[in-house]
């Protein structure tokens, strides 16, 4: 049993309260549930009570002595900081990718020649399941440091059985072993092989038959994704890939219309897909399907931004009905950050959203994304003890002072965590 923890006394307390059952759409987006001067009651790593500090200071009168208090005041509290689509299990960097496309060449074209995922592949393949762990727990305190407190995680970094193993198994012991939780994806189906290049039908086959049945059986992922784009999986390849994984119990998400138009929204809501992702190019026929179908866009401007390409339509989707949520997409390829806020702050700057509408975008829009918006993702009772504390008063300034980390305090399952921006220093979940 873990000691109680009361956050005392927020500037502003964003609870988010009321949003545990679908994600957020429209105007709800904008409705952050604030109390001035509050306050955060947890216990046995769960929320037990949420209001004014006068409010909670009197029902637990009687108890303060024993808590562990957290002065807030002055502060913005907000949920912990949820990013829903990361490519965190990986070895090597690609900064000389970064270098050829200033001087003109395209993300596609550095792929096609053997560099983009495929110089990935090349140093995950080369590396141990050790250096893999070590690499990533690294990543995953930044992260922390930054007020993530749950993140997803795909493979798609091997393409063969070995290495996509080798991926999942570092993300489930990161799960086991890290405070900050740690959602698996499968995405075998992230390129094609070198060797089935004249053949991509046959590597469908092998992912349908072969891959997605061990990586269920093993119960190593709880999401299938698929990188459905011009040169990479057509449409008609990536539904069977998305049918064959929910066919074994793994739920649908797709890299959608990043690079060109190729009906990936709409295929998300055909399929229904819990989210998709990207969507630089998706139609707005795509956009209103998925709006019908609650299919959750993750949009991800720290890519366009670090590839130089204008970001997705964030303003259009949102006015549009579609459920809106925010991630990093944390790879050395296409954006190498965990810096989640910046993010935000690209929502604001790049896609037109509102400095609230991209707290809710990061937080419980964010959890719906990934299954997990009854667990956390706002501050109400029964919730996830999962808090970020920021060192700012409002949360329109979050964004405004944009570039800088103000994380001050992370609380994750009800246990400090970080407190003055720095890590406590043990993190290990023993």
């Amino acid at each position: 049993m873990t000691k109680a923890i009361f956050i005392r006394n927020a500037s502003q307390l964003v609870t988010l309260h009321g949003g545990s059952d679908a994600p957020r759409v429209k105007a709800e987006m904008s409705e952050l549930g604030i109390i001035e001067n509050g306050s955060v009651w947890i216990e046995d790593g769960v929320i037990q009570a949420v209001g004014t500090d006068e409010e909670l200071a009197a029902k637990y009168a009687n108890r303060l002595a024993e808590a562990e208090l957290v002065d807030a005041s002055g502060k913005l509290v907000t949920p912990g900081l949820v990013d829903p689509h990361t490519h965190l299990v990986h070895a090597g960097s690609r900064e000389n990718e970064f270098n050829m496309r200033l001087q003109g060449k395209t993300y596609m074209e550095i792929m096609n020649a053997g560099g983009g995922i495929h110089a990935t592949t090349r140093a995950t393949k080369a590396a141990s399941h050790e250096q893999l762990y070590k690499e990533s727990y690294n990543r995953l305190n930044q992260f922390l440091r930054h007020g993530v407190t749950t993140v997803e995680a795909k493979s798609g970094y091997g393409m063969d059985w070995e290495t996509e193993l080798k991926q999942l198994e570092v993300a489930k012991e990161l799960q086991e072993k890290h405070v900050v939780d740690v959602v698996s994806t499968f995405m075998g189906a992230h390129a094609v092989p070198k060797e089935y290049k004249e053949n991509p039908d046959e590597f469908v086959r092998v992912l349908v038959e072969d891959l997605i049945p061990k990586v269920a059986e093993l119960g190593l992922a709880e999401f299938n994704d698929v990188f459905c784009e011009h040169g990479v999986f057509t449409p008609e390849q990536s539904r069977v890939i998305l049918e064959a994984g929910k066919r074994h119990g793994l739920i649908a998400k797709i890299h959608a219309d990043e690079i060109e138009p190729y009906e990936g929204a709409e295929l998300a809501a055909e399929v229904g897909a819990i989210s998709a992702d990207h969507l630089l190019k998706a139609s707005e026929k795509g956009m209103k399907a998925m709006a019908e179908k609650g299919v959750v866009g993750v949009l991800l401007p720290g890519t366009a931004y670090f590839l130089m390409a204008e970001s997705a339509n964030g303003r259009k989707m949102i006015d549009l009905g579609v459920p809106v949520a925010l991630s990093t997409d944390c790879n050395p390829g296409s954006s190498p950050t965990v810096s989640l806020p910046f993010i935000m702050s690209l929502g604001c700057l790049k896609m037109g959203m509102t400095p609230a509408e991209v707290i809710t975008a990061a937080t419980i829009n964010a959890a719906h994304a990934i299954n997990r918006g009854r667990e956390i993702g706002s501050l109400e009772i029964g919730k996830k003890g999962d808090v970020t504390i920021f060192n700012i008063e409002n949360y329109m300034k979050l964004q405004y002072s944009y570039g800088v980390n103000h994380t001050d305090t992370v609380v994750k399952n009800g246990r400090v965590v970080v407190k003055g921006g720095q890590l406590i220093e043990e993190l290990s979940l023993s």
